[in-house]
């Protein structure tokens, strides 16, 4: 007998049905158009039925797609019922949860630094940590399954977001060891334009970023992969597929054999940001935010700089588009 549809997809499912537009949809889930049609198929072959009927004008359910958004927004309520009430079991003897959203690695060496030290303040305040795949930019805050989260501007300016920079790092490119810039001290953007870049699977605006469109003048990005994590990301550039930039922190984190990291001279660096919602009142939040803010002062992170000694500091008008 198959398996059962996984509650990933089912929200993909669900949000496609409610929105019948693939790209509100997407734009929705903060995944990409392509890649929210390619889940849809998969469901619908695992299930052995067609879902929505669609074509260039319109999107529309046909009775098992009817039937399925019934049933699945119902296991989805229930699935979110569970969590709740096991956590609220979990929490009966702390004063109350916080959950961090992270990418990757996080804000590097600084990152057990502020958990040890929002711990020692505040012991019975349950902390969990909660990993993100590169298709959300906003590390769960968008979504609310965050509290607050480590992230990688530029992010697009809400209304609902906070934002403060903790450090800055140089960005590096990643290839195989087998390349001919593997050997190189140092690389421009113009020595890699004609390589297959590794995209990251994410909105456009933070794919482009990390691709370093802008620094590429008329030059487009030759994309060899796209990819949702940095493990993806490293086994797409050791099967040759192309190479990627990234921060100059991931080679500490995920060195393996078959990587090399080079630097590169003339493309902006990265911030790492603390972002948290503030529509939303929780002392747990400003807590953890002004312990973050405290460390980021000290030089806990190699070859980075902390804003304290940025000029000026880094703000929402200059890390977001």
């Amino acid at each position: 007998m198959a398996d059962p549809p996984d509650l990933r997809v089912l929200r993909y499912f669900v949000a496609t049905a409610e929105e019948l537009h693939f790209g509100r949809a997407a734009a929705r889930l903060h995944v990409s158009q392509p890649s929210l049609s390619v889940q849809i198929r998969k469901l619908e072959h695992q299930i052995g039925a067609q879902l929505l009927e669609r074509d260039s004008r319109h999107v529309e359910l046909t009775p098992a797609g009817v039937v399925l958004l019934e049933e699945a927004t119902r296991l989805l309520a229930s699935a979110e019922r569970l969590q709740q009430v096991t956590r609220e079991a979990a929490r009966s003897n702390v004063d109350g949860s916080l959950v961090v959203g992270f990418q990757a690695n996080a804000a590097a060496e600084l990152t057990p630094r502020i958990l040890a030290a929002f711990q020692r303040r505040f012991p019975r305040i349950q902390v969990e940590l909660r990993a993100y795949d590169f298709a959300d930019p906003y590390v769960g805050l968008a979504s609310g399954t965050s509290d607050v989260a480590f992230v990688r501007p530029p992010i697009l300016v809400q209304d609902w977001l906070s934002i403060e920079t903790l450090f800055v790092e140089p960005r590096v490119l990643v290839v195989s060891s087998d390349s001919d810039l593997a050997d190189r001290e140092l690389v421009s953007v113009e020595d890699v334009i004609d390589e297959p870049f590794v995209g990251r699977r994410a909105p456009e605006y933070w794919r482009n970023f990390w691709l370093a469109v802008d620094s590429r003048g008329s030059y487009d990005v030759r994309l060899g992969a796209e990819v949702g994590s940095v493990d993806e990301c490293f086994e797409a550039i050791l099967a040759g597929r192309g190479v990627a930039f990234t921060q100059a922190s991931t080679q500490r984190y995920y060195q393996r054999p078959g990587l090399a990291f080079v630097p590169v001279k003339d493309i902006p660096p990265s911030p790492l940001a603390i972002a948290w919602r503030h529509d939303v009142d929780a002392p747990p939040v400003r807590q953890f935010v002004d312990t973050a803010r405290n460390l980021a002062t000290m030089d806990y992170v190699p070859t980075t700089v902390s804003p304290g000694r940025t000029s000026p500091r880094m703000t929402l008008a200059n890390v977001a588009h």
